[in-house]
């Protein structure tokens, strides 16, 4: 059975506009909040903030062992195996039956594509028509689907938005803010598997669960291929994996299909080793450049393989990573000053999609939303309840090591080091507040991925992110 992922993708801190109280202030937690403290405003007018703190090497360089290795490969296997066995917002593609009865179908459809209850807008600042949602919800199909659906298996070819719905209409829920697509899920990248379970009644969009999700994508961006080619793509070396945010096909209009194609970090695609250097490949002679071979789409919807060069240029290796705190810091801060973008819009990631992206760089798998990922219990878990002194939250926040995900409701930040008496944190954020010198809260509008201390951050006037934090997450070997 497929099991539907959250309805949402990982929900961020709020924008300052939203105002974080209305989301994180939960009974009982601010009987004990303590008073607030006037701190200073730091570079760029990010509280506590020194410029220096923006360089990763600056935090390793406090590590006494910040090249430790914190799981080998054997243990992130182990690790990655624990994940697909325990957790169920993880999809296991190769265990699906060869055909699905329509009612798992229809549920699985329905868990996602629900209208949401509150007023929409376009980004005229209009409210969605009555006629414009009713041609949205006719589009799911969902009496076309049949007593037993038939999965098909495909290949992304190019990096594409998850949708809750079968359209590329962007709502909104608060006129004016067009950052925040109530409609945007997430996104896929070329070489993510997928089975198709239902078609939309234009024909252009498809139902899809990968590994991690199940959404609608445009079909145009997926190639249908038999289970062993999809299932097989890139599982065996050699292969090249992105390291970089983002790493870039050369520009071909040979083959316009995998043209200044961008892959993500923690991408890996298979390497044609036997390919002759002098040989060109789209028209450039391949000595410059990594040949990698990508999944494309023919005109008939098929998938087919073909070469492409990713150059030496592009920050990519041989393999993933390894996992020390030095590489840890050294990813995260590659997305530094990243718009951020709400459920993979703006070709960004959220907070749950940067964290997922660090860790995918060294072939870690993780789950898609906060939600899912915040109370996995195939990592390692601390967990808070509204009753948990601030003695003990202060007491674990303390012992925070670099790689750490500490959880408040809707968002991740990603622990980088202890300094100043503050714990300080990198996350990909959309708001973010704190008290300035003159006692009254800042309401930043940090949007993107930003450096702060944890212990200043502000939920509202008498919550903090401290009082809110509901787990921490850490990466570890496991003990007995």
């Amino acid at each position: 059975m497929i099991q539907a992922s959250p309805r949402r993708p990982a929900r961020l801190a709020w924008p300052a506009r939203v105002v974080l109280a209305a989301m994180l202030a939960l009974p009982g937690t601010a009987a004990w909040a303590e008073a607030p403290v006037a701190t200073p405003s730091g570079f760029g007018g990010v509280v506590g903030l020194r410029e220096a703190y923006l360089d990763p090497t600056f935090w390793a360089a406090r590590l006494p062992d910040a090249d430790r290795v914190i799981l080998d490969r054997a243990g992130i296997d182990a690790q990655n195996a624990r994940m697909r066995a325990e957790d169920d917002s993880i999809h296991d593609l190769r265990a699906l039956p060869a055909s699905l009865p329509r009612a798992q179908v229809l549920v699985d459809i329905q868990k996602l594509s629900r209208w949401p209850e509150k007023a929409l807008f376009g980004v005229d600042s209009q409210p969605i028509a009555a006629t414009a949602r009713a041609s949205i919800e006719a589009n799911l199909a969902l009496d076309a689907i049949p007593a037993a659906r038939p999965l098909q298996y495909g290949l992304v070819t190019h990096r594409a938005d998850l949708r809750a719905f079968p359209t590329a209409l962007r709502v909104f829920t608060s006129q004016g803010d067009t950052d925040i697509d109530r409609f945007q899920e997430s996104a896929l990248f070329p070489g993510d598997a997928v089975a198709v379970l239902h078609e939309s009644a234009d024909g252009k969009w498809l139902f899809i669960t990968s590994e991690r999700y199940s959404a609608w994508i445009e079909k145009r961006f997926v190639g249908i291929g038999d289970a062993a080619t999809v299932l097989g793509y890139g599982q065996h070396g050699p292969y090249r994996v992105v390291t970089g945010a983002t790493a870039f096909t050369a520009f071909t209009p040979e083959e316009p299909r995998v043209s200044r194609l961008q892959l993500d970090m923690g991408v890996r695609l298979p390497v044609l080793a036997d390919w002759p250097q002098a040989q060109t490949v789209n028209g450039q002679q391949a000595h410059a450049a990594h040949v990698v071979q990508l999944p494309v789409r023919n005109a008939d919807g098929s998938l087919a393989l073909v070469p492409a060069l990713l150059p030496r240029s592009q920050d990519t290796a041989a393999d993933y990573l390894p996992l020390t705190p030095r590489n840890l810091l050294t990813q995260a801060f590659k997305f530094l000053g990243e718009r951020y973008g709400w459920g993979h819009s703006y070709d960004t990631r959220d907070c749950s999609g940067f964290v997922s992206e660090i860790y995918r760089s060294f072939g870690v798998l993780m789950p898609r939303n906060t939600s899912a990922q915040a109370v996995s219990p195939a990592l390692d878990r601390i967990a808070f309840t509204a009753t948990d002194s601030k003695a003990k939250r202060n007491a674990a926040v303390q012992q925070l090591q670099v790689g750490d995900l500490v959880y408040i409701p809707g968002h991740v930040m990603v622990t980088i080091g202890q300094l100043d008496g503050q714990t300080w944190m990198i996350h990909d954020t959309s708001g973010g507040s704190w008290f300035g010198p003159g006692g009254t809260r800042v309401q930043a509008h940090l949007n993107g991925v930003s450096v702060t201390p944890l212990q200043p951050m502000m939920a509202s006037d008498t919550v903090s992110y401290i009082d809110r934090i509901t787990n921490i997450q850490r990466i570890r070997p496991q003990t007995p």
